[in-house]
């Protein structure tokens, strides 16, 4: 399907290009709705205002009638691959377009060539590369000399976050826009369109149409594919309610990337929906990522992280809650065993909340890398052979339990590294009495150095 309001698609070379006055041929209903739609002009995309609208970075650049090379960072059905055609015919530049999942390096010289002939006839090109990120390293580095030397302007398209997936020098040269999901006015706006073009009302119920607008996930593109099956299966005079619409669509699985950024992204939100103690929050990514088929365990091992990195000391029981949960899912598989995700998920959001022992660890790990390989005082050293008791080993060793309130104070460090203090309890649930014990045991300490 062409690519109205995303990527994909492939195109043809030098394909006319878009135009407001180009005959009008909305009407063509052997071409898929999508298609039809494709705006004509850069004031008919909707949804990226910041960057199409008065003001914003591409409609600066028009005004300028100057191209630079862009990537253009977004989700799917945002209207990618439409705004680069777009600016090409603004500009007067040819549009070429290729797909870094289809194209090799031969393809790349051939287009490159093909530009530089172009060029010196006295015109540019615009070369509009789809899913560039699913070129190598090296093929990214390819398009350097023909950026620098002006052969062709790059835009170039990804729904992979650019820092992780492009390299320095291609990032350097290019200026990364972000294209934004749909939001539910910008979807409502597309559907309009539709059903004007179509000269009749979507056969759906005020709530099967919001329902519709949610299975869009953002995506324009899909909207209208949605939309057209509707209307497909819709008879004369029925109207669906949002069950009905489920039932004909088959429900559209959540955009969602188990290996990339989707999967980091609300992994992100659940551990700090966590961390800010908002149960309902925690709860709600929680569910959209099951929903969207992430393997539960990975659910349940970064539930165990999150027992120690934010809740730790402050409520003990947070850690055994929460391998508990993961045992549970791995004991009784889906459905049953995402109950217990979710018991855990609320016990760590709704407990009180320390970094305390997270912080200390990376202090000390710090220190033991940092003060090399010191060994620890001969006192607290076994001296299983004569020999180790002749050079020191054990002497002068005190058993705290023979100590009074089990606490000797000595000193347990390297003789070579001062006292250090990496643990700080907080003043929050369980660590308050760990708080005031440590305080106690740093007095005695105190006096008995000051006795010695």
């Amino acid at each position: 399907m062409a690519d109205l309001f995303g990527d994909g698609g492939g195109a043809p070379s030098e394909r006319p290009r878009p135009s407001a006055t180009a005959v009008d041929d909305r009407n063509d209903r052997s071409r898929p709705l999508a298609d039809r739609l494709r705006p004509r002009q850069l004031g008919e995309v909707v949804g990226q205002e910041h960057l199409t609208g008065e003001g914003g970075v591409l409609s600066r650049m028009l005004e300028a009638t100057s191209l630079g090379s862009m990537i253009f960072w977004g989700p799917p059905g945002t209207g990618k691959t439409t705004v680069a055609r777009l600016l090409a015919h603004e500009v007067d530049y040819a549009f070429e377009q290729i797909s870094a999942i289809f194209s090799g390096v031969a393809d790349l010289k051939k287009m490159f060539e093909t530009a530089r002939l172009r060029r010196s006839n006295g015109r540019r090109t615009l070369l509009f590369v789809d899913e560039i990120h699913r070129f190598n390293r090296a093929q990214q580095d390819s398009f350097l000399p023909v950026m620098e030397d002006g052969t062709v302007v790059l835009v170039g398209a990804t729904t992979e976050n650019p820092s992780f997936e492009l390299n320095a020098a291609l990032l350097s040269r290019a200026r990364v826009l972000t294209f934004k999901p749909h939001g539910s006015a910008s979807l409502v706006k597309l559907l309009e369109r539709a059903e004007a073009t179509e000269g009749m009302a979507l056969p759906l119920n005020e709530q099967a149409r919001a329902v519709l607008l949610r299975m869009a996930d953002g995506d324009g593109r899909a909207a209208l594919t949605l939309a057209e099956e509707v209307w497909r299966a819709s008879r004369k005079g029925e109207i669906f309610d949002a069950a009905g619409l489920q039932e004909i669509v088959q429900r559209r699985a959540p955009v969602y990337d188990k290996g990339q950024d989707g999967h980091y992204n609300l992994i992100s939100a659940l551990h700090k929906s966590v961390r800010g103690s908002d149960p309902d929050a925690a709860l709600y990514w929680l569910c959209r990522m099951l929903d969207a088929g992430e393997n539960p365990l990975y659910l349940g091992r970064r539930l165990v992280r999150m027992a120690s990195e934010d809740i730790g000391l402050a409520d003990p029981r947070a850690l055994g809650i929460a391998l508990a949960a993961k045992d549970a899912f791995d004991y009784l598989g889906s459905p049953e065993g995402e109950l217990a995700l979710a018991e855990a998920t609320v016990y760590l959001a709704s407990a009180p909340k320390s970094n305390a022992v997270y912080t200390a660890y990376k202090a000390a790990m710090r220190a033991a890398k940092e003060h090399g390989s010191l060994l620890p005082p001969k006192h607290i050293l076994n001296a299983p052979t004569a020999l180790m008791r002749d050079e020191g080993y054990g002497s002068g060793y005190a058993y705290d339990h023979d100590a009074p309130d089990a606490f000797s104070g000595q000193d347990y460090f390297p003789d070579e590294m001062d006292r250090q203090q990496f643990y700080r309890p907080t003043d929050r649930g369980a660590e308050i009495p760990i708080g005031d014990r440590l305080q106690n045991w740093a007095k005695l300490r105190r006096n008995r150095d000051r006795r010695g």
